[in-house]
């Protein structure tokens, strides 16, 4: 199968060296394309795609199966470039898919521009980017989430399942806005709380820290680091997710809120905090995430 890659870097790079390396591998032919070129031409290097294409129109001729792994705001522009090629540059028969976070957003500009698509998101991934971070078993066991658009064909369901598959993932299909919902719950709202208590303690952008923070820096450890891990993520792409799933992200951010406020009030009780409330709740919260962490494959 002839693989075109628009993007290489971690998760792109990853799923490559999959279908190059991993136990799924046979015999495709890998073509890759970025605006800097920096990823294909280390893929090349690697052995890892068999060439590296100057535009975009070259990686995707005669190409079975186009990767969009670019973030959220470039793969809409990638589908709209896609959607705007000269009839015969995509071939009829092709399929395209993407391994962007959000699916919504994606999904409708996918099937406006008429395209076969299929919208995947692979859920796995780290804190480096490129192609140099990028390993053929980052998937292995993971959901990879499936969400065919209003133009997909069987035949286009099956390679983008036979992709996760050749990555070693579970494929699991789902609907855009379900996809969404859950990903603003486990993802995109615990980022926004991450930069959030970075603002609330080393100050927003342009203003002063908060009292203390000085002291409370040289005292920061792992519970400090693990809270604010997702702030330290690449903003470029945190953008694109939270501007690509702002309602399914912000509602989720009120019912944390919500949550917040109530401890809030807890802490605040006339004559002194509860403990045996307050230790009732943690212990049942503590309960809550071990379970979720047992279920995690």
């Amino acid at each position: 199968m002839h693989v075109a890659f628009l993007g290489l870097g971690l998760i792109g790079g990853s799923v490559a060296l999959a279908l190059r390396h991993g136990d799924g591998a046979s015999g495709h032919r890998l073509v890759a394309w970025t605006p800097g070129g920096r990823g294909p031409a280390e893929a090349l290097a690697a052995g890892t795609i068999d060439a590296v294409a100057a535009e975009p129109a070259a990686a995707v001729a005669g190409a079975d199966l186009v990767v969009l792994a670019a973030p959220p705001l470039a793969t809409l522009a990638l589908l709209d470039l896609l959607g705007s090629l000269p009839r015969g540059a995509l071939a009829t028969d092709a399929t395209v898919t993407d391994v962007a976070s959000t699916k919504g957003m994606v999904v409708a500009r996918a099937d406006a521009a008429g395209l076969a698509f299929v919208g995947g998101h692979p859920m796995a991934g780290r804190e480096t980017s490129g192609f140099g971070a990028a390993s053929a078993d980052l998937f292995r066991g993971r959901p990879w989430v499936v969400v065919p658009g209003r133009h997909a064909r069987a035949r286009d369901v099956e390679r983008v399942t036979d992709l996760a598959l050749a990555c070693d993932a579970a494929p699991l299909p789902m609907d855009a806005a379900a996809h969404d919902a859950a990903t603003a719950a486990i993802s995109h709202a615990p980022l926004v709380v991450a930069a959030a208590l970075v603002e609330a303690m080393a100050g927003p952008p342009g203003a002063e820290a908060a009292p203390g923070w000085d002291d409370a820096r040289r005292l920061a450890a792992s519970g400090w680091r693990d809270m604010t891990r997702l702030a330290r993520g690449d903003a470029e792409m945190g953008a694109g997710i939270l501007a690509t799933n702002a309602d399914a992200t912000a509602a989720r951010l009120r019912a944390v809120r919500a949550r917040v406020d109530a401890w809030i009030a807890a802490l605040e009780a006339r004559g002194a905090p509860d403990a045996d409330a307050l230790r009732t709740a943690l212990a049942a919260d503590r309960e809550r995430a071990s379970a979720l962490d047992r279920e995690t494959p």
